[in-house]
């Protein structure tokens, strides 16, 4: 009986990714295009563990009895069988080379890196979203609430009054 090996090294990284819950995270929602390909990674990693669970135990044996059964030229399902009893070919196995496994820890490790900066940055976001709600402009703001929200506005606009500056931003463009 033949015996086919899955990788799996590999299959361990396909299946991890399928357990994080993106529905969990509001950055999938907002973007239809991110949305979109994150469903489409979705249905990959299913299928990839489907194929896994598929393939991970050794093939059954061939039923040539029913093949005999089924088809004209008996004769030739009868030579295959002689031909699959006669042949013992070595399983195939994959070795994963180190210079390969480096690559792809480098490759996981660089990943990481990215993610760590990408939530620092939808945080930071978040924050800054949170701090300009609370400082809507309305028509309640006065000037000195604006000063104490945007102070690099309110000096560059104390620096132009200074210098005289009054029509600086609107004439002569």
């Amino acid at each position: 009986q033949r015996h086919y090996r899955f990788p799996h090294h590999l299959l361990r990284h396909i299946t991890t990714l399928s357990y994080y819950s993106y529905r969990s995270s509001p950055v999938f929602k907002g973007d239809n295009e991110l949305s979109s390909m994150v469903s489409g990674f979705r249905a990959w990693t299913a299928q990839a563990d489907a194929m896994a669970e598929k393939y991970s135990a050794a093939p059954g044996p061939i039923d040539f009895a029913s093949a005999k059964k089924s088809v004209r030229d008996v004769a030739l399902v009868e030579s295959l069988e002689k031909m699959y009893s006669s042949s013992s070919p070595p399983a195939l196995t994959y070795e994963w080379s180190k210079e390969d496994q480096d690559a792809k820890s480098q490759l996981i490790e660089d990943a990481k890196a990215g993610l760590a900066f990408t939530q620092e940055m939808i945080e930071d976001t978040e924050r800054e979203i949170a701090y300009l709600r609370t400082h809507r402009t309305t028509r309640e703001v006065s000037t000195s609430d604006m000063k104490e929200v945007y102070p690099d506005i309110a000096e560059e606009v104390e620096k132009e009054i200074e210098n005289r500056e009054w029509f600086k931003d609107t004439l002569n463009k």
